[in-house]
Formats: structure tokens, C-alpha cells, sequence
């Protein structure tokens, strides 16, 4: 079955306009769990009570508002929240190209796939095609859900992706961090067998390779208490800073040889 689009618009750069559907290129596959009243099982309602009168508001009488002072907020419509994208409401104009290996991966959030509309699959080959030649990203900013996010689009595989990314603003800054510094710097040795462990343990990355072992043994639990199955708790290994680091290498590197 083919996936709907969440949002249609336009990529342009340089007088070049694509018309583009946006996909999205992943799904949540986490266990989610509902509130539940202990005593009884039932399930938890969150109502909507207006913190003057104590009464319960309907949704249709919810509307959007910024606290600008305390207690005093600006309402807004739907429309006026829209209003503030401006042009960009259907448009994500590529202002800039950059190697797309320049981008550091701290910066991505979340990845869609962007197909193009009947009328645009010429020049959204074209796009995609140059990108791909080129190993560029088109770096632009894209309004949705009444936000604006920072993106880059580049081309994976024989499609075009766009990836949300975090403003240099929303990073935290290393230098804030409280992380203890070393109490001495690694020797010459022990940085030549962390090269030689890493060697040993060189692969080419493949993603299929890698399960959500974490969701499977949560999943199994719940089915088993489910039907009164039950073993004891699977018991959590510590992890061990090692007394001697020279001794840990060479275990890991005659375990890896």
C-alpha cells in the first residue's frame, strides 16, 4: 500500500521550481503504555479543567495562547499561527548547497522522503541527479505543524530525502558540560592497542545487522505475564571500570584475535 503524503509543496532554487509530496522515512516502533488505575486496571482520563472556574472545557473552546506576562496570555487563531510562515507556507527554497559530509550528525532529527508530483518529475530528476553527482545538500527551512524547521535535501538512493535538523541554538554546548577531566593523557602503547582493537573489530556498517533487542525481550515479558508465565527478572550486568587499562586491552585484543 502506498504511503500518503503528509504535506505537498514546492523545492526551488536558482528560477528551478519541484513540485514535491513529503513522505515519512521512519516509524516509531517503541512499546508505549497507557496510564492505568492500579486498584481496578482502568485506563486513566485526562480531562481539560480551566484553572479559574474548575470546570471541564470542551476542546472546541480551546484555543492557542502565549503568556506574555504571568497570568496574561495573547490568543491566537489557527490562522493568524499560519500567517507568520508567510511565503513558506507551501514553498522550501533551497538557499544553499554544502557537502553533505560537512553536515555533523548531531545536527539531523528526522529523515522523510520527498516524491514528486506528476507535473515536476523532470525537474525533481534533475535535482536529484545533480545532488547525487555533486555529493551536495540543499540546505533550506521548511514551515510545519506551525514550526519552522532547518533542513537539508539530498539525494539517497534513487530518491530525494529531506532531513529536519536542529538550529545551532538548540545545541548544547560542550564547554557547559560538568565532565571530569582526564587524570593523565593515554601512552603511546596504550593508544597502539585501542588502534589495534579498533582494527579487530572494523566493519562495513550495515543496519540490518542491528535488532531493537531492548523491544523484543519487553514485548516477550508482557506476552508471558500476560498468560501467568512468569520467570524471575532478567538480572542487569554491571559494567566495571577496569583497575588496570593495559591488562583490559590486551584481554579485548586476545578475545578479538
Amino acid at each position: 500500500m502506498a504511503l500518503r503524503s503528509i504535506w505537498n509543496g514546492t523545492i526551488a532554487f536558482a528560477g528551478v521550481f519541484v513540485p514535491i509530496k513529503v513522505h515519512s522515512a521512519t516509524e516509531d516502533r517503541s512499546v508505549h503504555f497507557h496510564e492505568v488505575h492500579v486498584d481496578d486496571g482502568a485506563r486513566i482520563e485526562h480531562r481539560r479543567i480551566c484553572s479559574k472556574d474548575g470546570k471541564e472545557v470542551p476542546y472546541k473552546e480551546i484555543v492557542k495562547g502565549y503568556e506574555v506576562s504571568e497570568g496574561k496570555f495573547v490568543v491566537l487563531d489557527d490562522d493568524e499561527v499560519k500567517a507568520a510562515a508567510g511565503e513558506r507556507s507551501r514553498l522550501i527554497e533551497l538557499e544553499e548547497f554544502v557537502r553533505a559530509a560537512q553536515i555533523d550528525p548531531v545536527m539531523f532529527v528526522k529523515t522523510y522522503y520527498l516524491g514528486s508530483q506528476d507535473k515536476g518529475k523532470e525537474a525533481y530528476r534533475l535535482l536529484h541527479d545533480a545532488l547525487d553527482k555533486t555529493d551536495r545538500a540543499g540546505i533550506a527551512r521548511w514551515v510545519f505543524h506551525n514550526r519552522e524547521y532547518l533542513v537539508a535535501v539530498r539525494a539517497l538512493g534513487d530518491v530525494l530525502a529531506m532531513h529536519t535538523m536542529r538550529f545551532h541554538d538548540e545545541l548544547v554546548p560542550a564547554k557547559d558540560l560538568e565532565i571530569p577531566s582526564p587524570s593523565r593523557k593515554p601512552s603511546k602503547r596504550e593508544l597502539d592497542m585501542a588502534g589495534q582493537l579498533l582494527e579487530s573489530l572494523h566493519a562495513t556498517f550495515d543496519a540490518t545487522k542491528f535488532e531493537d533487542t531492548y523491544r523484543e525481550r519487553l514485548l516477550e515479558y508482557i506476552q508471558a505475564k500476560a498468560k501467568g508465565k512468569l520467570d524471575e527478572l532478567p538480572r542487569r550486568t554491571q559494567a566495571q571500570d577496569p583497575d588496570d587499562l593495559m591488562a583490559a586491552l590486551e584481554a579485548s585484543l586476545a578475545g578479538n584475535g
